[in-house]
């Protein structure tokens, strides 16, 4: 009778065991998804803790590796069941605050090319937000229910983060790394900036993830070029891949769209908001040629001295524009050799913030490695994530392990087309698309009304000059029947929609009456549409030049007056249908108003019709552009 009962007793313990065992929450899939699992959906019993993760470098002077403020929300799971899952972690520079937009902020852009301009920018102080351990809320409710840990950082310098911000240098590449590596068991967390009490990242699987948009969809990118094992997958979204292209084109001193005079020691005082507590700096440090103080001053001071005073101010050159060892040290293509994680990029073609070719030159380098690699265009602005589905895939491939075959996909690119919803892109083989051919458009003369844009090309044309003012909008000028101050040339009517897709390129052979002029290029779609329009109406894509750098990109030479120059460059990318009843116009200017810099109305720029062409990238070809513009 005693036996029998041991042997019941086994037997409810083994399936009281077994049900319990059965009833701990996981992550559930479905169609290659992670779902929300409803013991994961507890927001008020998930778990929120912060901690300071060690990096490999000292950058605020105070002679100690800075360590990076770090916050976790996690389901309870992972601490009542042993659960471990992996983690989507989002970084960031504004998380506990920006600077006030105060008058002087900017630089003064009123001032004649290759001279900076003698008014001094004003630097306001960041007032630093936010209470521990919360540094963020994003992403948690999307990520977290469908079985993710989701982490957030503050960047260098930046909220409690030790260090200095330097806008793209190497620390922004090592802090995140410094995560990444924690969370996979390989770097040292602390409880507190400046103890030894350590924590451990015990609940991690050790797979990674990152996504964000903007600055924080750079560091995603600045991280994986690291080549930091555990970063699986990326998903960076409009993301600054080079402060170069963000601040210059083509050698010309151009401003990020919405943002005129802004640069990058601007961007440096917009972000700044760590480093309020004191340090003692080192005897004989010495910033701007005179030593510092042997007393207290706050890391903000140094950082301020050594980076923006000091580095910035010498390398950033607003001068020339010239590209050197400083812009090419913040050039995420320059350092992508060792990256291995997966790459879904995702931009707009209408942000004239951080523009299209951000996020092209990336998608085809990855492409050039090897990496898998996709692309996800919208016809919007800045910002635009790819539809939740399709990131919800590349995680739960990438962090879950699970085959959903998004690799084995034919399709590359996903391009929302312009009257599509978001969440409704096209898919093609890939950007730009495989069936797009250049072909090559010439001019005819029609100033100061508007000349012809013809795949034919006539002889001695001539010459016609337009005259720099950059008081008059770009918009206005498209818009005029008549301008001395641009040159326009539009196609025939179109009698078809005609499909471009790629990155339009043009050569022009102009003369300038003074050593250095602005060169501002706009493919516009004619006649331009008034009042209500949508984003895709009117300007098809932009570009910008300095003439002074027709040779190299690294040196620029003054122009001599009256001589000829053939300057080559491209345009934004682009991928859109111009609509039939539509005339495709290209318009040269000199001084954009919204972009460039404003020097005295006056200059001439004189252009050589015979030497002048644009390249298109057009779908179908010569024949299909025939066909569209055939009477």
């Amino acid at each position: 009778m005693i036996k029998k009962y041991y042997i019941l007793t086994f037997f409810l313990s083994f399936f009281i065991l077994k049900s319990l065992a059965q009833d701990k929450a996981k992550p559930i899939f479905k169609d290659g998804e992670a779902q929300i699992v409803e013991a994961f959906n507890t927001p008020d019993k998930w778990i929120r803790h912060d901690l300071f993760v060690e990096t490999t470098f000292d950058t605020d002077g105070d002679g100690k590796l800075d360590r990076m403020h770090v916050s976790v929300t996690r389901p309870y799971q992972t601490e009542t069941e042993g659960l471990k899952l992996p983690v989507i972690y989002v970084s960031s520079p504004y998380f506990a605050g920006v600077a006030p937009d105060v008058d002087g902020l900017f630089w003064d852009v009123n001032n004649e090319l290759g001279e900076l301009s003698e008014k001094p920018r004003v630097h306001p102080e960041v007032t630093r937000r936010g209470k521990r351990p919360i540094i963020s809320n994003s992403h948690i409710k999307k990520w977290v229910p469908r079985g993710y840990i989701v982490v957030h950082s503050s960047s260098p310098g930046t909220g409690l983060s030790q260090g200095s911000p330097t806008v793209g240098d190497d620390n922004e590449s090592l802090a995140p790394k410094a995560v990444v590596d924690w969370l996979c068991g390989k770097a040292k967390g602390f409880t507190e900036p400046y103890n030894n009490k350590e924590v451990k990242a015990y609940w991690s699987t050790g797979k990674v993830g990152m996504t964000g948009t903007s600055y924080n969809g750079t560091i995603p990118l600045a991280a994986a070029t690291t080549g930091v094992e555990g970063l699986e997958v990326i998903i960076p979204i409009a993301p600054n891949t080079s402060y170069y292209h963000y601040y210059r084109s083509n050698g010309l001193v151009r401003s990020p769209g919405g943002y005129l005079g802004e640069d990058i020691d601007v961007l440096y005082d917009f972000i700044h908001s760590g480093g309020e507590e004191p340090i003692i700096p080192l005897k004989n440090t010495k910033l701007n040629d005179s030593k510092i103080p042997e007393k207290s001053i706050s890391k903000r001071v140094y950082s301020n001295a050594k980076v923006r005073d000091t580095e910035m101010k010498n390398g950033m050159d607003r001068i020339t524009g010239d590209y050197n060892d400083f812009w090419a040290g913040r050039d995420y293509l320059n350092d992508m050799d060792p990256m291995k994680a997966a790459l879904l990029m995702s931009h707009g073609f209408n942000d004239w913030n951080v523009m299209p070719e951000h996020s092209y030159r990336i998608y085809k380098k990855a492409k050039e490695m090897g990496l898998h690699t996709n692309i996800y265009y919208h016809q919007n602005g800045h910002g635009g994530p790819p539809p939740l589905s399709m990131m919800n895939k590349w995680f739960t491939k990438y962090l879950h392990g699970v085959d959903n075959g998004i690799e084995n996909q034919p399709d590359k690119a996903y391009i929302v087309r312009e009257n599509d919803e978001r969440n409704q892109p096209t898919p093609y083989k890939d950007y730009p698309n495989p069936d797009a051919q250049d072909v090559t458009l010439f001019l005819s003369s029609g100033a100061p009304s508007m000349g012809g844009l013809t795949t034919e090309q006539s002889q001695t044309l001539g010459q016609e000059t337009l005259i720099d003012d950059y008081s008059i909008a770009g918009e206005e000028l498209a818009k005029s029947e008549t301008s001395k101050h641009r040159l326009l040339y539009v196609s025939p009517t179109l009698s078809k929609d005609l499909h471009i897709s790629g990155v339009p390129k043009i050569t022009v052979k102009l003369a300038s009456s003074k050593p250095a002029a602005n060169l501002s290029v706009w493919l516009v779609s004619l006649p331009w549409n008034e009042g209500k329009v949508k984003i895709t109406d009117n300007i098809i894509t932009r570009g910008w030049a300095d003439p002074q750098n027709h040779k190299s990109l690294t040196e620029s030479e003054p122009l001599i007056p009256g001589k000829f120059y053939d300057v080559t460059f491209e345009l934004q990318p682009d991928d859109q249908i111009i609509k039939a009843g539509q005339q495709i116009g290209l318009m040269i200017f000199s001084s954009d108003k919204e972009y460039t810099l404003h020097p005295k109305p006056g200059t001439e720029l004189t252009i050589d019709l015979d030497g002048t062409s644009l390249t298109l990238p057009v779908v179908g070809g010569l024949e299909a552009l025939n066909l569209a513009i055939e009477e």
